[in-house]
């Protein structure tokens, strides 16, 4: 049995790289007693808008979409806590109070995530009255679980190496943990077996198979799907204003034909789908 999902934060509105996600994921699960959930990530502090939840559900019943919803990120917090200090207690997570522009003076090199944190708070204790991020010692991380493995559906066997990003954040400061370690518990909560997401968040599955094998969790297949990109290649996003699927809704749009369109790769004008982002 597969079972997929599709899961949206509330801080802007649905675009056609979200609906191509959805219908990705959808007809993945139509196989017999195949499986597509929807899952609202809303633990992004201030900026989650819970009134969003209904305009994407709205979207993905006017792309023609069916799914069995499960329980909001929002609910899991006791979960993300006890994870987060089983990590913290078998010495693989350190406090980190570094800010942005902090790690940009060090100018340390750049990974498939950005900016590659280069280690000035390894070692430091956590004082429970400094605000602080943690962040995943992955030298120790890595010669805990040795080598391990994942598939993926496009790209093949993988050994997960997340080295290259970097002492990735587990718990941010700000929220009660980052999406690393969210994604990677919901999904194993929820009975997910094949993970599908975009391209661009390839590399991170080398850092949740590794979550996997340091908190004991059933490992799924991945699908990483292409990206839809506007013509100066950038992805569509919510922070470049790519039109919202609500808008093209309200506009009067026919959901069931943008849905067919996606599915043939049939774009609108200036947007095309990137696949090399491996």
């Amino acid at each position: 049995m597969v079972v997929t999902r599709f899961a949206p934060s509330p801080n802007g509105s649905l675009h056609l790289g979200h609906a191509l996600s959805a219908i990705v994921s959808h007809d993945l699960a139509r196989g017999p007693n195949g499986r597509f959930l929807v899952r609202i990530e809303d633990i992004d502090g201030p900026r989650s808008r819970p009134e969003l939840a209904d305009e994407f559900r709205r979207d993905l019943a006017w792309l023609g979409l069916e799914w069995e919803e499960v329980p909001a990120q929002s609910t899991r917090l006791d979960t993300y806590h006890a994870a987060a200090q089983r990590l913290l207690h078998d010495g693989l997570l350190y406090p980190c109070t570094c800010t942005r522009k902090q790690i940009e003076a060090l100018q340390p090199r750049i990974g498939p995530e950005g900016l590659v944190y280069p280690g000035t708070c390894k070692g430091r204790l956590l004082d429970p009255a400094k605000p602080a991020a943690l962040r995943l010692d992955v030298e120790r991380a890595m010669a805990q679980v040795g080598e391990v493995v994942w598939e993926d559906a496009v790209a093949g066997t993988q050994i997960a190496d997340p080295r290259e990003s970097g002492d990735v954040v587990i718990v941010r400061k700000d929220t009660p943990a980052s999406y690393h370690l969210a994604a990677t518990i919901d999904d194993a909560a929820d009975g997910v077996t094949l993970v599908t997401r975009g391209q661009d968040l390839f590399h991170a599955s080398h850092v949740h198979r590794v979550l996997q094998a340091l908190l004991g969790l059933p490992v799924p297949r991945w699908h990483h799907h292409g990206l839809l990109v506007d013509e100066g290649g950038a992805k569509l996003a919510k922070r470049r204003n790519s039109p919202s699927l609500a808008d093209r809704r309200k506009a009067g749009e026919d959901g069931l034909l943008l849905a067919e369109q996606l599915r043939l790769h049939k774009f609108p004008a200036g947007i095309s789908l990137a696949s090399a982002y491996i």
